[in-house]
């Protein structure tokens, strides 16, 4: 992340003002919403109707955040309807640059050097985090919305009468459970590395990974008596935390300090991650490679020699038992 502060950019991790070392995620400020016939949605202005060919998402390969987006683009046959640009997995001086090496497509659309370009397309006096990912409306040239979790929720629903899918990621019975589990895994899961990762202080960090691993145990137990997190289908909040856990073993554990034990020394949830990994489609949204170089070489704060670690060996592949155990 970084900022951009009366047009300058400012390269800034962490936000100890309030928090005595605590890392603070500031919120995105664009929130509109994709809707099917382009009425305002939650929050934000109307006018972003659902159409094929109109939007474009920016993401990173790195990035769990604007990984969410992409499965959901997957899964939800979007790829057709919604054209993809993805960045650099290195954030340096200016940011997410679309330098076009390293996995980068560039930007496909106004062929920008960095993504703080698109953020002052959008807004020209915009001051704040720039991040991906960014929902791209080309018709309007502005930004749509930059929350991932937003996000999600309009292609869950919103292009079903384009696409005529009848995947329900969140269903109406189940969305009140699926906010309580995403609101926990978010706080201390999520975000919970992260919090463990750029603490400044040890007792910001010692709050932190406890919270973190508390929440790593409470989901273990669910997982081992449940197929899913909520009710007998993947759901959300399934995917919500599955892009932590994929990244969990390659980087968490070393470069964030998360390092009491390792997703896979979690019986059922190293079956759980094995099984999401190997839905259809779900393993081309993955570049390990491109998350290992991001953060270790991106962070130059925690890491500042920038060498990037060979391992681990991972392997997703392997069989898992969640079907034989917990049947549909």
């Amino acid at each position: 992340m970084g900022l951009l502060v009366d047009g300058k950019w400012q390269d800034r991790w962490y936000d100890t003002k309030t928090s005595g070392g605590k890392f603070i995620r500031e919120d995105a400020q664009f929130r509109s919403w994709v809707t099917p016939d382009g009425s305002a949605g939650p929050t934000g202005d109307s006018g972003f109707k659902a159409e094929s060919g109109r939007y474009h998402l920016y993401i990173s390969h790195a990035c769990p955040w604007a990984h969410r987006t992409l499965i959901f683009r997957e899964l939800k046959e979007l790829t057709d309807h919604i054209g993809v640009s993805a960045v650099h997995p290195d954030m340096l001086e200016q940011g997410w640059t679309f330098e076009q090496c390293e996995g980068s497509d560039g930007d496909a659309l106004y062929g920008s050097d960095y993504a703080h370009q698109l953020y002052t397309r959008a807004k020209l006096t915009y001051s704040g985090r720039v991040t991906v990912p960014i929902l791209w409306d080309r018709q309007t040239e502005t930004i749509v919305s930059n929350e991932s979790s937003e996000i999600i929720r309009m292609l869950n629903s919103a292009f079903d009468g384009l696409t005529g899918s009848t995947l329900d990621l969140c269903p109406e019975v189940l969305r009140s459970e699926i906010d309580a589990i995403n609101e926990r895994v978010y706080h201390t899961i999520n975000n919970g590395v992260y919090r463990c990762g750029f603490a400044t202080s040890h007792n910001a960090y010692q709050e932190a990974f406890s919270e973190l691993f508390g929440s790593l145990d409470w989901v273990e137990s669910i997982l081992s008596t449940k197929r899913y997190l909520v009710g007998n289908q993947i759901t959300e909040a399934d995917w919500r935390l599955f892009t932590t856990l994929i990244r969990f073993d390659a980087v968490y554990v070393g470069h964030f300090k998360c390092n009491r034990q390792r997703i896979d020394d979690y019986p059922a949830l190293s079956n759980y991650l094995r099984e999401l990994y190997q839905v259809p489609g779900i393993a081309a949204t993955i570049h390990i490679e491109q998350i290992k170089r991001h953060y270790y070489y991106s962070h130059a704060n925690i890491n500042p020699t920038q060498i990037v670690p060979e391992g681990p060996a991972l392997d997703f592949n392997r069989s898992h038992d969640r079907a034989e155990r917990f049947p549909v």
